[in-house]
């Protein structure tokens, strides 16, 4: 039962997801106290560095420029509030420090080498330090490895069916092929996805076949709730029912028995006792802090206050893997290569985002 398999079905992890609830919490309990502390969860900060503007349709995102979603765009912050935040965060509990910016893709220059200042900044306040930057090369990965990233996020967001109906202006196959560049480095793997986005449960499993399938598998896996943003193509989206949040994390935790399944957005929607059962199916991680890039997130006071009920610790930092060793830029053996790599365009439409599109020239 406990054991790590990289052959799993839909059809297995369908049969998984549709047990009895009591019986997958059971089992997904007794996997989780196999591989990890139970009463340990990670305390992460995702720190968005730099906010919209993206040329992507993802239908969930309000970062999307071509949407209407009110939110504020800003420029790559400095290396000064960057590391100003990151001592906060640690201050605060968190271990790690992920921080995001709104490109499609990585590219070499000016704003890049800043981001990987940033890393070695973070990774000598002893904290982990993960990003979230779009594609990206095996070059490019090798520069953050160099730096000291301790983990890279690029999530594979759906079943790779599901996913064309989602967005239109990249492909799955580059997903993977960023995180097998990612694999070619001593970067850990964070990837995962969405629930809520109008899948249907055979999508829910195609995502997990994905990543349970990769080896190895990845270190972190973010479930996620969509969190509806007026203005995204998926503003009218109902919430997520906790029930299949918790079935979510729960089947996640049995096929990826030795991966950290972190509780992503849409906390804010959930009780106390939802998340209480989500860790009891095997989450170990959540994300601290009033915002997750750009959508409400609970207060880290409050967390710490579920803690302390709960009678969870933060997990301190490097304790799945040893902390990375940061070169120096001068002493770096890889430098940029100026690359302009051809990542996919594919050439189909989504409805809903077209006409979220025309919507938002219409108010601009």
């Amino acid at each position: 039962m406990s054991a790590t398999r990289h052959n799993w079905t839909k059809e297995e992890i369908l049969e998984i997801y549709n047990k009895p609830f009591m019986e997958l919490l059971y089992e997904a309990a007794t996997v989780h106290r196999l591989h990890h502390d139970p009463n340990v969860v990670q305390v992460s900060t995702l720190l968005s560095i730099k906010t919209g503007g993206c040329s992507e349709d993802c239908g969930y995102c309000p970062q999307a420029a071509r949407y209407h979603t009110n939110i504020e765009g800003n420029d790559l912050m400095s290396l000064q509030q960057v590391k100003a935040q990151a001592l906060r965060a640690k201050e605060s509990g968190s271990s790690r420090v992920c921080m995001g910016a709104a490109w499609r893709n990585v590219k070499d220059g000016e704003e890049f080498d800043q981001v990987l200042e940033m890393v070695r900044s973070i990774n000598k306040l002893d904290m982990e330090v993960c990003c979230t930057l779009g594609m990206l090369t095996e070059n490019q990965a090798k520069r953050l490895a160099e730096a000291g990233l301790y983990a890279y996020n690029h999530n594979l967001d759906s079943s790779e069916e599901y996913y064309k109906e989602v967005i239109s202006t990249r492909g799955y196959q580059d997903r993977l092929d960023t995180i097998d560049n990612v694999r070619k480095t001593n970067v850990t793997v964070c990837s995962g996805g969405i629930i809520g986005m109008g899948e249907k449960t055979e999508d829910r499993a195609g995502m997990l076949v994905a990543l349970s399938t990769l080896n190895p598998q990845p270190e972190s896996v973010p479930i996620n709730a969509l969190v509806a943003v007026e203005g995204t193509p998926l503003e009218d989206q109902e919430p997520v029912s906790i029930w299949d949040m918790v079935r979510m994390v729960a089947t996640t935790r049995i096929v990826m028995p030795e991966t950290q399944v972190r509780l992503s957005a849409g906390r804010t929607q959930m009780t106390r006792e939802g998340q209480a059962m989500c860790f009891f199916a095997g989450a170990n991680s959540i994300f601290a802090g009033d915002k997750l890039l750009t959508t409400p997130n609970p207060d880290v006071n409050e967390d710490m206050k579920m803690f302390e009920l709960l009678g969870l610790n933060p997990q301190k930092p490097f304790t799945k893997k040893v902390q990375p060793q940061t070169i120096e830029a001068n002493d770096s053996q890889y430098q940029a290569l100026g690359e302009k790599p051809k990542w996919t365009r594919p050439d189909h439409t989504i409805e809903r985002n077209e006409l979220a599109k025309e919507k938002a020239k219409a108010i601009k």
